[in-house]
Parts: C-alpha cells; sequence; structure tokens
C-alpha cells in the first residue's frame, strides 16, 4: 500500500487532544489509515451500518454513553452529526487524550448542529487524495526548498507522457490499481453517482437534486477559472444565491475548493475574484470524457488541467509543513497572472506558474515578473515548472524548474 504521511499528524494530535476528526473526501482512505492506527485498545464503529445510524439518530446521547469502556474510532460521523454533540458532553465529563478518533467524508464541522461545539476539544486533520511524493515512496521536498528559497530539482526530465497519464488516472487510491483507463473512468462515473445519491442527502434538503450533476459537470469543466456564480446559476436555471449554495455543498464534500486572489492594499488594479480548483484532476477527465489521447491533442485543456494538479499538489505537501502557509492567485486588471501564490507565515510571496511545454520564451515570466514588481520586498521567488530538461535561471530570482521537481 500507499506511505500516508498524514498518520503522524494523527498521531500526534491522539497524544494531546480528545477527539481527533479525520476529515476527507470519501475513498481517499480515512479508513484504511484509522484501522492502521487503532489496536485492540480501540473500539470500531461505522455509520455506514444502517442499524448503528437509527440507534445514535434515536437516542445520540445515549449512544455515546453505552459504547464500551474503550478508545472509540467512529467512522462516517457526518451521517449522524448529533453524535458530535454528545461527544462534547461526555469529553467535558472525563477529558482524556486521544479518547476519540472520527472520520468523516462530509465537513461537518461547518453544519450549524456543530457549531463551535468542540472548539478545544478536538482537532481536525484533513487527508487528501494521494500525493504524487506518497504514490511514487518519497519524502516531500519541493514546497519545502521552495520556503527555504533553494531552487528545487527533479530527478526525473521529460516527463510528459507519464504526467498525462496521472492527470487522468487522478490521485484516489483505487483507480490507481486498475489496469486500463475505461476501467479508471467507470469507478470516477460511479462514484460521483453515489455522491448525488447518498452524501448529498446526509447533507441538506435539496430542492433541485437534478442540478447536482450538472454542477459538478460544469465544475470539471471550469477548473482553474475564476468562481463566477452567476454565471453557474444562468446554466443551471437556478438564482445566483441558489448556485452558490449548492456550489458550496460541493466544497463540503472536498470535490471542490475556491483559491482566493491575492492582494496589496498599495495596489487598487488586482482582481480580487477566487478561482476555482477541483481536487481530482482524475474525476474531472471522467466527467469531461477527456482520455489520454484527446488530452495530448487539445494542449489548452491539458494546461488548465494541470494547474489544478500542481495546485493539488502543493496542497498536499503543505499539509505536512512544520509553519503555515497560505494559497492564493494572482490576476490584475491587463489579465496578467500567476497560477499559485505561496505566502508563508512571515509574508513571504512564493510564485509558481504551470506550462504543460518543453519550450520557454521570455513572455512565459511575463506574470513572474509582474508579481515580482507588485509583491516588492515580499517577493522571495518565482518558479515556472515545465516539461523540460534543465533548470534555467531567467533573472532575478526567477528559475524554470522541471515538473519532477514536485516528487523529486
Amino acid at each position: 500500500m500507499f506511505p500516508r504521511y498524514t498518520a503522524r499528524l494523527v498521531g500526534e494530535a491522539l497524544a494531546d487532544t480528545p477527539a481527533v476528526f479525520l476529515l476527507g473526501a470519501r475513498q481517499v482512505g480515512k479508513t484504511t489509515l484509522v484501522r492502521d492506527l487503532i489496536d485492540e485498545s480501540w473500539e470500531y464503529i461505522t455509520f455506514d451500518d444502517s442499524a448503528q445510524v437509527e440507534v445514535a439518530r434515536a437516542d445520540p446521547v445515549g449512544f455515546i454513553r453505552n459504547l464500551p469502556p474503550k478508545r472509540i474510532a467512529l467512522d462516517e460521523v457526518q451521517r449522524v452529526p448529533e453524535t458530535l454533540l454528545a461527544i462534547k458532553q461526555a469529553i467535558d465529563e472525563r477529558r482524556t487524550p486521544g479518547r476519540f478518533l472520527l472520520t468523516g467524508s462530509a465537513n461537518a464541522l461547518v453544519l450549524p448542529i456543530v457549531s463551535d461545539a468542540l472548539v478545544g476539544r478536538m482537532e481536525a486533520v484533513r487527508l487528501a487524495t494521494l500525493s504524487e511524493c506518497e504514490i511514487a515512496g518519497r519524502k516531500p521536498s519541493f514546497l519545502r526548498k521552495l520556503l527555504r528559497g533553494e531552487t528545487p530539482a527533479a530527478r526525473e526530465l521529460r516527463i510528459r507522457n507519464h504526467l498525462v497519464h496521472r492527470v487522468v488516472t487522478g490521485c484516489f487510491p483505487e483507480p490507481l490499481l486498475r489496469g486500463s483507463e475505461r476501467r479508471i473512468q467507470a469507478w470516477y462515473q460511479q462514484y460521483a453517482n453515489t455522491l448525488v445519491q447518498r452524501d448529498l442527502d446526509d447533507l441538506a434538503r435539496i430542492e433541485h437534486l437534478e442540478a447536482m450533476p450538472r454542477l459538478l459537470q460544469l465544475v470539471a469543466v471550469l477548473s482553474g477559472q475564476l468562481v463566477n456564480l452567476t454565471e453557474l446559476g444562468g446554466r443551471l436555471g437556478l438564482n445566483r444565491l441558489t448556485a452558490g449554495r449548492y456550489f458550496a455543498l460541493l466544497e463540503q464534500l472536498f470535490l471542490v475548493e475556491r483559491l482566493p486572489a491575492w492582494h496589496s492594499n498599495e495596489f487598487k488594479r488586482l482582481v480580487k475574484t477566487p478561482k476555482m480548483h477541483a481536487v481530482d484532476t482524475g474525476m474531472t477527465c471522467a466527467l469531461r470524457g477527456m482520455t489520454r489521447r484527446r488530452l495530448l491533442a487539445r494542449p489548452a485543456d491539458l494546461g488548465a488541467l494541470l494547474e489544478s494538479f500542481v495546485y493539488n499538489e502543493l496542497r498536499k505537501q503543505a499539509r505536512w509543513l512544520e509553519d503555515p502557509v497560505t494559497f492564493h492567485h494572482y490576476r490584475d486588471k491587463d489579465k496578467v497572472e500567476v497560477d499559485i501564490v505561496v505566502e508563508s507565515a512571515s509574508g513571504g510571496c512564493f510564485a509558481v506558474e504551470v506550462k504543460a511545454g518543453a519550450t520557454l520564451t521570455s513572455r512565459d515570466f511575463l506574470g513572474l515578473k509582474r508579481f515580482r514588481r507588485v509583491a516588492g520586498k515580499r517577493f522571495r521567488m518565482g518558479v515556472l515548472l515545465y516539461d523540460g530538461d534543465h533548470t534555467t535561471a531567467f533573472g532575478d530570482r526567477l528559475f524554470a524548474v522541471p515538473m519532477g521537481a514536485l516528487w523529486g
């Protein structure tokens, strides 16, 4: 199996926190990770068991009180969010570290019924889909090197065919084990159907359920573009508010993320609209019917998907850093852009631009140079990731770096 570097974070949290909530999309490996972490001192219960769900919904406080006197691993807790309030009460009565290990495939923490209930009592840990480093069995180093001001290096050069395969396959564990593109895409199609039929119903009453598959399809097409809820709603026959609420449900299911715009009080001509990124390019390709052959024939689509691919990889690596970082995109009124801006806790800014091709021109660095000027003293380094052979300097603190450096 693949190593999961998030296991360390869960173990550290269990050592000093009464409840740890392992959050992530369905089928990212939460249950597998939990079973690897627990032993005979734990009682494992899953709300995928309909009998357990019925008992817990009827009397959540009684359900928690009547659990065995062991440490409790409770899987898919978002199906009965009322139990979180009962867990709060149990922790207040007996506060010991590592008493509860919870998992959820929807972000139950944003539900009104549990809002602020477990503050100070629980730590949330996000388990994303597999990173390229986990798939390759290597320790992540790209982001650490970047934040130290070192130019990342690559082991593999000219990886276009491999990269297209990775974009189409995605990073969920199950598709990685399948032998053909057709079977990979069949898995993602079934996965999307299950989300609409089951998980969305756990989160909210949806008046226009038929709109959700179409919204998921639109997110796949528009991944990497600015969020425009009016446009989304118009395509779906919904008003802006309803489209925003439905989009937020996809965020709760960890299927899409908003990437906020980087801005500065000194520059008024910066766009402040966030971008949207689907969290897995394999699902995006399946929903769009995008095969390796089609992707190679459509460079613009490959470039857009590659931007989401790189963003997701950097987000995963960031979760394993000791110090927090934030992510943004840069765009100004002239439509000059930088795909990803990483900002350190001290305010230093690192810009990452993504290019699917192997040929470089000075124009490829226009966004990085503009951002360097706008960020001023906060600018630390700009990196253009491309499918090339060499790491090359292109001016003051600007470098072209082979794409393989991401997991090198």
